[in-house]
């Protein structure tokens, strides 16, 4: 390597030094401090006192069977559900925008408006529309003959209603990233297999599949890692804790009211930590399994 290269790449690190740093102290500095607090018995205050208790506080999360492994499989629940819909939903929404048609452009715009509108304005929304009383849904439901429904209001409704609420959210964002992968797919291929007989499921099982297949589960792994960390609609709808039962109490909520309602940050800091690690296990996960069907 020339001295002018050695120059240049030293004078590149110097320019992304400040970046780089800022960026590392703001990724770096809360989990450390996170990780640290979940190693202490802190109460009442982040600073009140705390001393180290040798990681029980993941012991008693780890043995929790009353809130945090519901809140897990809540979580488990609400994440793949809502994922598997979405994805299932915008590549079909995808493939019949994929061929321009008239009215595209607003049909793309209304695809865009669930997500204009923050997590918050969406739960207010649709606690109006699913009232129990004067909800538009129930009277909808009666016109056709089925009796009014309890939605939010029921404990055994409020997690699939408000799994059914992110898919409306979220699968508009699903549907646009697959169309940008499927529009980046060259048509030769397909026009060949369609020359050779194949007919139209088998075109795409066999051609526009493995061709979408790095951008589907890039949209994938952004959408569940993005469904994982699911808090401010559930928040809005139900409440702290997820309901009078916890029915909706995720490991975000969770970790949130015992937080900010109990006080218990040493705890809440360790199931921070476990959730940390339980969404990077996921991303590891979805990454190996793309690698291994992409061979």
């Amino acid at each position: 390597m020339s001295g002018f290269d050695r120059s240049n790449r030293r004078l590149r690190w110097l320019m992304l030094a400040p970046a780089l740093g800022f960026v590392g102290l703001m990724i770096v500095f809360p989990l450390l401090f996170t990780l640290n607090l979940s190693l202490t018995d802190a109460f009442g205050a982040v600073n009140a006192g705390k001393g180290y208790n040798a990681g029980q506080n993941y012991l008693d999360a780890l043995g929790d069977g009353r809130r945090f492994w519901p809140a897990v499989w809540r979580t488990v629940y609400f994440t793949v559900g809502a994922v598997v819909i979405e994805t299932i939903l915008g590549l079909a929404i995808a493939m019949l925008m994929r061929k321009p048609f008239r009215g595209m452009r607003v049909v793309r715009t209304i695809l865009m408006v669930p997500l204009l509108a923050t997590p918050v304005a969406i739960g207010i929304l649709w606690l109006l529309i699913l009232d129990p009383t004067n909800g538009i849904a129930n009277h909808l439901l009666g016109s056709v003959g089925i009796p009014p429904q309890e939605f939010l209001g029921s404990v055994s409704q409020s997690l699939p209603v408000l799994m059914l609420i992110d898919v409306w959210q979220w699968t508009p964002m699903m549907a646009l990233l697959l169309l940008a992968g499927l529009s980046t797919l060259p048509e030769d291929p397909e026009e060949a297999a369609q020359v050779d007989g194949a007919n139209a499921w088998q075109r795409f099982r066999y051609v526009i599949l493995p061709g979408l297949w790095t951008t589907l589960m890039t949209a994938l792994v952004l959408r569940a890692v993005d469904a994982l960390k699911t808090f401010d609609i559930l928040y809005a709808t139900k409440g702290a804790g997820g309901g009078s039962d916890f029915e909706v109490e995720t490991l975000n909520v969770y970790a949130y009211g015992l937080t900010f309602d109990y006080q218990e940050y040493g705890l809440a800091a360790a199931v921070l930590v476990l959730f940390t690690l339980f969404i990077v296990g996921v991303v590891v996960l979805l990454r190996r399994r793309s690698r291994e069907a992409s061979v």
